[in-house]
């Protein structure tokens, strides 16, 4: 019976770890589409405005466009507001990431960590 108990902790151990590593890294895209004139949406046209990837050491890459400030001035910028909504998906992302890994940590028999 204490095997079965050993074995089955060890397997519950080695299925954290898989998540943790899976986890390891995440990636956020933000994507749009275009609404038609009748209201129609295609969902299977979206296209990136922001990919973030975060990993579990704290490095971080973000890739966003940027348009031209004016037509020649060679000044960019970034649309605010769909920065800002991609930063939200970020933080969501984030802090779900960590509730789960806690969780997980959390279920660990005291003997196993």
């Amino acid at each position: 019976m204490a095997g079965e108990i050993d074995n089955a902790l060890r397997t519950a151990a080695g299925k954290i770890a898989e998540y943790v590593e899976d986890a390891a890294t995440m990636t956020v895209i933000t994507q749009y589409v275009t609404v038609s004139p009748t209201g129609d949406t295609d969902f299977g046209t979206a296209k990136p405005v922001a990919r973030s990837i975060v990993k579990l050491d704290g490095d971080t890459e973000v890739i966003m466009p940027l348009r031209e400030a004016m037509a020649g001035s060679g000044r960019l910028e970034v649309d605010a507001s769909l920065m800002e909504l991609h930063e939200r998906n970020v933080s969501a992302a984030t802090e779900y990431r960590a509730r789960i890994l806690q969780a997980l940590v959390a279920a660990l028999p005291v003997r196993l960590r």
